[in-house]
């Protein structure tokens, strides 16, 4: 471990993770922490050693120029602390870096003697996953806990989840072993259009997070960004037949499956989120109540831009169930950094 600046002191400490690779499609999840980390102006303190965890073959160092002088920038996982201050002040400490080539026990060890030395109260790790949802809908995002009494007190859902798993899978399941509450919010991409960055996506996990601490997230450009995302997708999808009418059956599916929630606890939760906000005073610039009518950004071949691909002529899949431990599926697959 690398000692930056010393640890220091927090009030009510929440540890928020996430990290590039297999959990983060779209970069949707390193994004958001990435997002906390600017808005709030984190401070380093620590640095794990990248030569303990790394495959530099994997995940290559890069080489640039500070005034002429080259330098180095080796892949790791930071440590910064943000202070949100308010009638309820409260300190996060923001966990970002790339999923680990190798010695995943010692990098979660590592991880929790930061949060034990801190005081961690919670820990909540970010992720997102491909799946057969809609980019004109609101992005689903499951919370999920390996613990029955934090699943029942925070209204989320048990893992149940069984296969593959990566560094978010890893590192819950160290919390829970070491008795450190833990959560994973898992937001879902759209599988035809997971090219970074996703916007929305970010913007959602932003929102369930800001529920679930119960802590008015600034979100900058953010909801304005989703909005162009999801626009150019729009418009891209509309020059395809082919990806319009899919894009229409993953509508109706979607619609289908929830009419049913479209009901009390969904309006409930808008409506805290809308008085949260209105107590804290004015939202200012790019605040939002819901990151739902946001949107993608695309781009095409042949203009610079990626168009989203044709799917097979099939009938789409089910949605997919929120994985246990945070992980995707194999179905679910994700570009390695």
């Amino acid at each position: 471990m690398i000692e930056l600046e010393g640890v220091p002191e927090l009030v009510d400490p929440v540890m928020v993770a996430a990290f590039e690779g297999w959990n983060d499609a779209g970069d949707a999840a390193s994004t958001a922490v990435a997002h906390l980390d600017r808005e709030w102006k984190g401070e380093v303190f620590a640095a794990l050693d990248a030569e303990d965890y790394y495959d530099f073959q994997v995940n290559r160092p890069t080489v640039w120029l500070d005034g002429g002088v080259r330098k180095i920038t080796w892949p790791t996982t930071r440590l910064s602390v943000v202070r949100v201050g308010g009638d309820k002040p409260r300190d996060l400490v923001l966990v970002r870096g790339i999923e680990p080539s190798m010695r995943w026990r010692s990098f979660c060890n590592e991880l929790l003697g930061f949060a034990h030395e801190l005081g961690v109260e919670l820990v909540v790790i970010l992720g997102a996953l491909l799946g057969d949802t809609p980019h004109t809908r609101p992005v689903p995002v499951s919370g999920v806990t390996s613990d029955p009494d934090l699943a029942r007190t925070m209204n989320l859902e048990e893992t149940r989840y069984e296969g593959p798993t990566g560094i978010v899978g890893i590192l819950q399941e160290a919390c829970t072993h070491a008795g450190v509450p833990a959560v994973s919010l898992w937001a879902a991409v759209p599988h035809y259009v997971s090219q970074p960055p996703n916007p929305k996506a970010t913007l959602a996990l932003l929102n369930r997070l800001e529920d679930l601490i119960d802590l008015r997230i600034p979100l900058g450009e953010l909801a304005e960004d989703a909005r162009a995302w999801q626009l150019g997708v729009d418009q891209l999808a509309a020059e395809d037949s082919e990806v319009a009418e899919y894009v229409q059956s993953l509508e109706e599916a979607r619609d289908t499956a929830e009419l049913p929630e479209a009901s009390g606890e969904a309006i409930a939760r808008e409506f805290e989120r809308y008085l949260r906000r209105r107590d804290g005073g004015p939202a200012g610039p790019g605040h939002a109540t819901d990151g739902s009518d946001a949107g993608p950004f695309l781009r095409d071949t042949a203009s610079d831009r990626t168009r989203p691909p044709k799917p097979l002529p099939q009938e789409p899949k089910a949605q997919p169930e929120p994985p246990e431990d945070d992980e995707p599926s194999d179905d679910d697959e994700q570009g390695d950094n």
